[in-house]
């Protein structure tokens, strides 16, 4: 039994339907550590950088309009909540809890099984995302923090020095 982390997003249809409190007291069961969590506005890039390997899909640009809450249209669900959890067994444990990708064949107590649906034009609203494995967990999550966002050290890092970088910072 290994001490993991993983990547979980609520994604935009779960952040519209007010389902944050629901998934959170679902994931507390769990009894894992949050070791990062904010809140981000998903860029184009970052959606196709997360969703890679669904590049060639017909659906792939529905996917990034999806996790890019354009398909709620506005400003208003245009976010994700991530959060790297740490647990034993991280991964196996919170997709058991998460459920199927497809919220109909979901085990209806999994978070996808409960709040989960399948829109008319066959929009998987799957309410959260987790990693599949442990790799893509350190992919997912190098891909949406940075080192210092997390309040563990878990994975190599180094210190480099950027001379030119703009930045914006507090008036």
């Amino acid at each position: 039994m290994a001490v993991e982390q993983i990547l979980i997003l609520i994604k935009p249809d779960g952040i519209r339907k007010s389902l944050t409190g629901n998934v959170l007291t679902k994931l507390s069961q769990l009894e894992m550590a949050i070791i990062g969590a904010k809140v981000v506005k998903v860029s184009k890039e970052l959606a196709e950088a997360h969703y890679y390997q669904l590049k060639d899909k017909p659906f792939f640009g529905e996917l990034l309009d999806y996790i890019q809450g354009r398909i709620y249209g506005g400003e208003t669900w245009d976010r994700v909540l991530a959060f790297v959890y740490q647990g034993v067994d991280a991964v196996a444990r919170t997709r058991k809890i998460v459920g199927l990708t497809n919220p109909e064949e979901a085990d209806p107590i999994s978070i996808r099984g409960s709040y989960g649906r399948i829109t008319t034009k066959g929009v998987y609203e799957n309410v959260i995302h987790c990693s599949s494995d442990v790799s893509e967990a350190e992919r997912e999550i190098k891909l949406w923090f940075k080192p210092q966002e997390i309040v563990r050290k878990i994975y190599a890092t180094k210190k480099i020095e950027v001379n030119k970088e703009e930045k914006i910072v507090w008036e």
